[in-house]
């Protein structure tokens, strides 16, 4: 068995954590010579450079920024452990990082986050969004991640071992402001050839299945606006400015959140919610919870 020596460890940690030799020296109280030679040091033993010179400054590169997220996560139990030793109950947060791809509802992803914090233990929640999903990819496979939420499942194609775990699916609501709605609402989705709509970007799944659906109803909208935000589409929505598709599930709440009407829905048009991650059985217990909340309450 391979060993690491903390001590390397823990000057490295400094560095990254203060951002400069200087700084961790004084707060370790060693020579700034002592604290850059334990560092190389670590980094024959790893075969890595941790940590790239831009100017005067010290950047994590991408080897040092897994090893800081570890360290940070070895010297919190750390702590952690003198406290329950001493007596002190523990009010350290378990941490929950999470990709978010951007095209995903806000309301959604907060809906979905939410069980996260009823899972009787403090939880530290940090969220990173993303346009394109396959960009979060190295950071899950790093374990800079412990969840990804996409509108899609990872193709066939992706080197990355994850799995996919499907949430749920719901069919399409179209909504706008009320006096847009009742001009069109008759005759959906016919009703909306020459109607402005609102859609969400060519590269978000659920738009190639609109424009399907579209064509197949032989229907020409006028697309006044496409979004990679789908919040900003609502906005905008909430302006009067389109028609806009929405999750059926979350039709009752984007009605009141939004001041809007129903045009109609349509059961075959899809979406798919995907939660994404390197185990195929849970191990996280704010994922675990994430997940089966939203099979049983969300979509359920």
């Amino acid at each position: 068995m391979e060993w690491m020596n903390y001590h390397h460890l823990l000057y490295f940690w400094a560095v990254a954590r203060y951002g400069s030799v200087v700084r961790a020296s004084a707060e370790l109280r060693l020579a700034q010579p002592t604290i850059s030679g334990q560092i190389r040091r670590l980094e024959e033993v790893l075969g890595e450079k941790l940590f790239d010179r831009v100017g005067r400054n010290l950047v994590l590169t991408d080897v040092g920024r897994t090893t800081f997220r570890y360290a940070d996560e070895i010297f919190s139990l750390g702590q952690d452990l003198m406290s329950t030793l001493k007596g002190r109950p523990s009010d350290r947060p378990l941490r929950l990082t999470v990709g978010v791809a951007d095209s995903l509802p806000k309301v959604l992803v907060q809906r979905l986050l939410e069980p996260a914090f009823h899972i009787g233990h403090p939880i530290q929640l940090i969220c990173r969004e993303d346009r394109v999903v396959e960009d979060f990819m190295a950071a899950l496979a790093g374990q800079e991640l412990d969840l990804v939420l996409a509108d899609r499942p990872l193709g066939p194609g992706i080197k990355v071992h994850a799995f996919n775990h499907l949430l749920g699916e719901c069919g399409t609501t179209f909504l706008a402001k009320s006096k847009l709605a009742r001009s069109c609402r008759t005759g959906f989705p016919r009703s909306l050839n020459g109607i402005p709509v609102l859609l969400p970007a060519s590269h978000v799944t659920i738009r190639r299945a609109l424009d399907q659906w579209f064509s197949a109803a032989q229907v020409r909208p006028t697309v006044v606006a496409e979004f990679d935000d789908s919040a900003l589409m609502y906005a905008f929505g909430e302006e009067g400015k389109g028609v806009f598709p929405t999750p059926t599930v979350f039709e009752a709440e984007f009605r009141r959140l939004y001041k809007v009407e129903t045009v109609g829905h349509d059961k075959t048009l899809r979406q798919h919610f995907y939660a994404i991650s390197v185990d195929r059985r849970v191990q996280h217990p704010a994922v675990a919870a994430i997940i089966t909340a939203a099979r049983k309450e969300v979509f359920g």
